[in-house]
């Protein structure tokens, strides 16, 4: 059995006052929340907010079996499936471009990598112009070459490729520079000693590039996935759910069901619903996924 000495003892003091601070603010911006989430997702809720009567699993059946719920869980899987693999797949081959030594290698990735600077506002609103039917660059670029341009944000297959590329494009730069960081940590000597087997291009990339970057593509998928389940502001600003709920994902269903038909406890079960298939999506990832990377 361990024994604690008072020098143990007083490390740990030590240690809980350093982490005092965080711990708060933790629990006050995420478990107090998250609590409060769960706990409201079994009431129904007056406009102002208050608790009016008990309602217990009633809004998680309701939404099992709602056709609202359902086109909401399919606008957030096709939004998914859009987003993260190929914002993931492009950021891979920009950061193998980037690695390249050339003369003002640095200007341009500074350049690919500015959009992590950019909010999801700001970037949402340049893409609001770049896809406007009339004046957006993209339309006029297809004209050009004679291809008649969709109006994007208004028909309902291409409002929500419309927000993924947005999204894609907003997500870019932080997947360049994790990359980039994966590649730069790769020995020359590999890829020097491959060269001398005969290894060129494509065999170099899918059996050297790859396997050595799997622990920045891994950390990606799960932190691409967590966001885009996540994302508000581009649809928010863009397209607000529609046309016909084709963007309208979850955390959008969320927020019109909490904000503006003032249904506070349905909208927690939703969250509720969100909190449980991020945190089952991250467990699968880690459990399945994890097992291509490559750490050595």
């Amino acid at each position: 059995m361990m024994r604690w000495t008072s020098r143990d003892l007083r490390s740990l003091g030590i240690g809980l006052a350093y982490l005092a601070p965080s711990l708060v603010l933790f629990a006050a911006f995420v478990f107090v929340p998250l609590a409060q989430t769960i706990y409201l997702s079994f009431f129904n809720t007056r406009s102002t907010g208050a608790i009016s009567t008990f309602a217990g699993l009633d809004h998680y059946l309701e939404l099992l079996t709602s056709p609202a719920f359902r086109t909401g869980l399919l606008a957030t899987a096709i939004f998914a499936l859009y987003t993260v693999p190929i914002g993931i797949a492009l950021g891979l081959v920009l950061a193998v471009l980037l690695n390249q030594r050339l003369r003002a290698i640095n200007v341009f990735r500074t350049m690919m990598s500015s959009t992590i600077a950019i909010s999801a506002a700001v970037g949402a609103l340049i893409w609001l112009l770049l896809f406007n039917p009339s004046l957006g660059l993209l339309n006029y670029v297809l004209s050009r070459v004679g291809i008649h341009g969709p109006e994007w944000l208004i028909q309902p297959t291409t409002a929500i490729i419309a927000v993924s590329i947005t999204t894609i494009w907003l997500t870019l730069g932080t997947n360049i520079i994790v990359l980039l960081s994966g590649l730069q940590g790769v020995p020359e000597e590999i890829y020097e000693a491959a060269r001398l087997d005969g290894a060129r291009g494509l065999r170099m990339f899918t059996r050297i590039t790859i396997p050595m970057v799997s622990p920045s593509l891994f950390f990606l998928f799960v932190v691409d996935t967590v966001a885009v389940l996540q994302a508000f502001t581009q649809i928010h600003v863009m397209t607000r759910g529609g046309p016909v709920d084709a963007t309208r994902v979850l955390v959008y269903s969320i927020y019109q069901d909490a904000f503006q038909n003032f249904q506070f406890g349905f909208a927690s079960s939703q969250a509720v619903i969100l909190l449980v298939l991020v945190m089952g999506l991250t467990l699968i990832q880690f459990r399945f996924v994890e097992r291509l990377v490559h750490y050595q």
